[in-house]
């Protein structure tokens, strides 16, 4: 039943097309963000703040007796992460290209020269159409050697492996051979074993990121990874499961582990608590 499904997976997703989306206003404020309009009365009210110098530094006096000049403030990061969190994946390209067509600059450049850490890395991942994110961390996750030097299993890679697998052999006539050998020579026997057994996709991906937060330091990679690739699939449905299995929230769980604006761009995508 199609639209069963249909149903089943939007209620699946925590970040959504937002209705009534132009591209060209989300641009533009997300280049005031970043880099402001000019001095002036409009930048002012958004863009900067507002200090007072000793009169002995500067020659023209103000009403205080001191003299006022508008210093831009920075980054706005909560502007980025209401616009890029409240997008869907399809409308943030859409946000690039008008980026691009008003300011002559690459919206994911010009994201990377402005924030940095963890931040960064987590709003340059949503830049990424969904394939090409894939085929990156795929790609990271596979330099150097086959992964026999870790005892460590990343049951969501192992997961996603079964799935492909499934999807290379026995779902469709003929076989994707070049899929098979990608994962079966490049994962250790332990991970292999591990898709074998693999059952349960939301219940895999909530433990996943249980374990990316669990313990001293945090997985910032996966649970970056498996934030932003299954918020337009599944992370509703997931966010059930973990509170199931582990008597918590992910959102608690990620305000007690994460901070900044690390931590609110995190939260704007899992939504709120089932």
């Amino acid at each position: 039943m199609a639209w069963w499904k249909a149903w089943i997976e939007q209620e699946g997703v925590t970040v959504k097309s937002s209705s009534h989306f132009n591209p060209d206003p989300d641009a533009e404020t997300l280049y005031k963000a970043m880099k402001g309009i000019g001095v002036g009365s409009q930048l002012l009210s958004h863009q900067a703040a507002v200090f007072t110098l000793p009169s002995s530094t500067l020659t023209s006096a103000s009403p205080w007796g001191g003299h006022s000049r508008c210093i831009p403030a920075g980054t706005n990061e909560q502007a980025i992460i209401d616009v890029l969190t409240k997008r869907s994946n399809a409308q943030r390209q859409q946000i690039a290209k008008s980026f691009k067509a008003q300011f002559g600059k690459d919206l994911t450049e010009t994201l990377k020269s402005e924030l940095s850490g963890k931040f960064e890395r987590l709003i340059v991942a949503l830049m990424y159409l969904p394939y090409r994110y894939e085929a990156k961390e795929l790609h990271d996750a596979m330099k150097g050697s086959r992964d026999d030097v870790s005892s460590f299993v990343d049951p969501g890679l192992a997961l996603q492996d079964a799935q492909d697998l499934y999807a290379a052999g026995e779902k469709i006539r003929g076989t994707d051979e070049m899929k098979f050998i990608t994962i079966l020579c490049t994962r250790s026997a332990t991970h292999l074993l591990r898709v074998k057994c693999t059952r349960n996709l939301h219940s895999y991906f909530a433990e996943r990121l249980y374990y990316a937060m669990k313990g001293a330091g945090t997985r910032d990679g996966t649970l970056i990874r498996n934030i932003v690739s299954r918020s337009e699939i599944d992370l509703n449905l997931i966010k059930c499961h973990f509170k199931k299995m582990y008597g918590k929230t992910l959102s608690s769980m990620i305000m007690e582990d994460t901070s900044g604006d690390y931590k609110n761009a995190l939260l704007s995508l899992v939504g709120s608590d089932p």
